[in-house]
């Protein structure tokens, strides 16, 4: 396929290296191989992790000033950025992703993410004094107390496939710029994207070891990064599922996991507000096709409204052109695969069977033959209870639940595993966010939204553990060490 990124083999330890097993990368828009990627070989993986146990051990890159280290990466992003058009065109051909959501979401997104989380570092102190009572001091014959945050050591970042290259830019630099080495596993899915970075590391100079890129279209090599015992941290984002066996995988070894999992959203809307769910509707499956871990796919509305609602988010549905990623018209494109389409059809049967109704959509829409596409589609649930409302189908599906009153809405919203987002609606700010308040869930958005390198994100329940972005998601990337010094007496 023309225009895509020519790179196909794996990037291991500051070298590119021919792979085996060749797995076939499919174009979710029309079921074409977009090519053959050969899988990094696991005695590769391997020399992944033990590369990088040993440039970190080395400190060739911990060791740096962070300023030093933020020259490097610095160029490293400049490198990406000149990758712009290939890597734009490489994420729709694996993804199915229309063009303005993988160069305005990811690409441009990802830029300033990236940038700003250097940034945000750099301003950030990482060793201060430890507040200690003045008489303990005295008692110990302390002249110091001191926190110092110190990087993790080796780290394997696992990334989705429905944001690969948003996903690993709020994984790898953090973990870079606090000093750790690290081994970047894509998903089978979208593999080819990812090996920008091995580009970028070449191109930027990083110390051999620092950053591996590995391929694979099993799950061996993932299997080995989290429980290899040189591997110190595993940072995952992905299902629930996955993220379970990846904790099951790491405890032997007691590695820092940190897991950004799956969601059921709720977007709930004050009687104040109703006016606006057309647009909330929107954002759950326009140019994601819902497969967003933090897309509010539940919606709860006062249950006297609850018609009109139906009828409002229906017709916004019904306007969206489902289509060919590359298709400027185009507002939603596939699902990532057959297996994905299956899981629309088999929630939406499930929804129905359970006293639920389709409103709108429920099917593969007409005209399209080829390709994992399915409608925006609409459901009418009795309750929060009914299978489309509790488990999360990562698809253009969206629910809409009525509620009796606040403290009910409330309850729906929490009646949840998961706990990864949630919106609140309403023109009384004040009692919005008290709303917002009492919601069980990671990040709550006030009507308004706000996605950016200071502003942490991350899950409650079974949606995750640690955050990203932010702060946190740079302390998730260290270690906390206490320095006590005092005279030699």
């Amino acid at each position: 396929m023309e225009g895509i990124l020519s790179e196909r083999r794996s990037y291991v330890a500051g070298k590119w290296v021919e792979g085996d097993q060749p797995f076939a990368v499919e174009n979710p828009a029309d079921e074409s191989t977009v090519t053959e990627l050969p899988s990094t070989p696991l005695p590769e993986v391997e020399r992944a992790i033990v590369e990088a146990r040993s440039s970190f051990d080395s400190g060739v890159w911990a060791d740096l000033a962070p300023a030093e280290r933020a020259r490097v990466l610095y160029a490293f992003l400049d490198h990406f950025a000149a990758s712009r058009d290939a890597l734009v065109a490489t994420m729709i051909a694996e993804a199915g992703q229309p063009t303005s959501f993988a160069e305005r979401a990811q690409f441009q997104a990802g830029l300033a993410i990236a940038r700003g989380t250097i940034d945000l570092y750099l301003s950030m102190t990482h060793e201060e004094t430890n507040p200690v009572p003045t008489d303990e001091l005295l008692r110990g014959r302390v002249a110091l107390s001191l926190r110092r945050h110190e990087p993790v050591g080796v780290v394997a970042a696992i990334t989705p496939y429905n944001g690969a290259i948003i996903m690993a830019i709020q994984k790898l630099i953090p973990a870079l710029m606090a000093g750790n080495s690290v081994i970047l596993r894509p998903s089978p899915l979208t593999p080819l994207s990812s090996l920008v970075f091995g580009a970028a590391a070449d191109a930027a100079g990083l110390p051999p070891g620092v950053l591996s890129v590995v391929v694979e279209g099993g799950s061996a090599g993932a299997e080995l990064l989290t429980t290899h015992p040189a591997v110190d941290m595993v940072s995952f984002t992905g299902s629930t599922v996955v993220g379970r066996a990846i904790l099951a995988q790491a405890a032997p070894t007691i590695k820092r996991v940190a897991l950004e999992l799956g969601g059921k959203s709720a977007q709930i809307y004050l009687p104040d507000a109703v006016e606006k769910v057309a647009a909330g509707a929107l954002a759950v499956v326009a140019t994601t096709a819902g497969q967003a871990c933090v897309a509010a796919t539940r919606m709860v509305v006062p249950q006297d409204r609850k018609d009109e609602v139906i009828e409002t988010v229906s017709k916004a549905y019904s306007a969206l052109v489902v289509g060919a990623p590359t298709d400027p018209k185009t507002t939603m494109g596939p699902v990532v695969s057959a297996a994905q389409r299956e899981r629309c059809e088999r929630f939406v049967a499930l929804a129905v069977e359970n006293g639920g109704r389709v409103a709108r959509g429920g099917g593969r829409p007409a005209g399209l033959d080829r390709g994992y596409y399915f409608e925006p589609t609409v459901l009418d649930l009795p309750d929060n209870s009914n299978p489309a409302a509790q488990e999360e189908i990562f698809g253009p599906v969206i629910s809409i639940i009525g509620y009796r009153d606040l403290d009910d809405a409330v309850r729906i919203a929490n009646d949840s595993e998961y706990g990864l987002s949630g919106q609140v609606y309403g023109a009384d700010t004040a009692q919005a966010t008290a709303i917002a308040r009492r919601l069980r869930t990671g990040a709550v958005n006030v009507n308004t939204a706000l996605f950016s390198a200071y502003a942490p994100g991350g899950g409650y329940k079974q949606s995750g553990l640690g955050r990203e972005r932010g702060t946190d998601g740079i302390r998730a990337y260290q270690e906390v060490k206490h320095m006590v010094v005092g005279e030699l007496r």
